[in-house]
């Protein structure tokens, strides 16, 4: 789909694109591909897309063969994309807050039209900026999460998620992804490669689920707890914030045997000592 189809698509149904809902649509061939190919798309695939809009990427994922499941929170871009491809047994579109489907999705006894076994899937979207975070961290998080998640967002943002430890961009973000994603892959996209143009770079992330978990699930329970009560105050010494919840005896111990500074901040502890200072937290 071209930028000129857009236009026209848009003209002809008389739609006006809402700010709010990070209405800023790829339209560029050549960036529509290399996310495409990320993906390393099969025809035995099953494929999430959140925010499928006027459905440019949508039309690549369905030519490889693979079944999508697109969820789009604009009931008008809803109908377009039912009627444009009305017949098509491997679309199954949802008109939803995608955020909320997930949620909902969590819950040990979701609704019947819910998934809440991503196990085995690929998540293929360009994310409403807005609510790129959150629905990462809702997937990464997730007990069966994706195995592969190939993602534009704002440049910024991905970079956070890719980011070293000790580096200006590494922070909570970065760990509640990383503890069962590696990233493997970040591509910038210019700004005019969207309609309308957004006020920012954006990049495209390749991120694949970890083939053997660092913690298990009561551990990451305590790893998501101990990161943002770390991250809340981001100048503050961890050991600090941490006595806010935990004895500080404990504390003390599991620093000392991890050589871990007491005056040390969130921003200089890696992934791994994470893991590590959990697992002796837990027990």
């Amino acid at each position: 789909m071209t930028l000129t189809e857009m236009r026209e698509i848009l003209k002809a149904r008389d739609l006006q694109l809402t700010k709010s809902l990070g209405q800023n649509f790829l339209h560029d061939g050549n960036q529509l591909r290399r996310i495409a190919a990320a993906a390393e798309l099969t025809a035995t695939d099953k494929v999430l897309e959140i925010g499928p809009g006027l459905g440019p990427l949508t039309e690549l994922l369905l030519e490889s063969g693979a079944s999508v499941l697109a969820i789009e929170k604009d009931g008008r871009l809803s109908t377009f994309l039912r009627e444009r491809h009305a017949g098509q047994p491997r679309l199954t579109l949802i008109h939803d807050d995608a955020l909320a489907y997930l949620q909902r999705g969590t819950s040990a006894s979701p609704p019947p039209n819910e998934v809440n076994d991503w196990s085995g899937w690929k998540l293929v979207a360009n994310l409403p900026y807005s609510v790129a975070s959150p629905i990462l961290v809702e997937l990464a998080l997730h007990p069966h999460g994706p195995e592969r998640m190939v993602v534009t967002l704002q440049l910024e943002v991905a970079q956070r998620i890719a980011a070293e430890c000790d580096a200006e961009d590494y922070g909570l973000l970065t760990l509640l992804i990383g503890l069962h994603y590696e990233h493997s892959g970040l591509f910038r996209i210019p700004p005019g490669c969207f309609f309308p143009a957004p006020d920012v770079a954006s990049g495209c992330i390749t991120l694949k689920r970890r083939t053997r978990p660092l913690l298990d699930q009561n551990e990451t329970d305590l790893f998501v707890r101990v990161v943002k009560r770390a991250f809340s105050q981001r100048r503050k010494m961890m050991l600090k914030l941490l006595k806010a919840e935990w004895p500080e005896d404990r504390l003390h111990a599991a620093f000392q045997q991890l050589g871990i500074s007491p005056q040390e901040r969130a921003e200089k502890v890696s992934l791994e000592i994470f893991t590590k200072f959990c697992r002796l937290l837990g027990t």
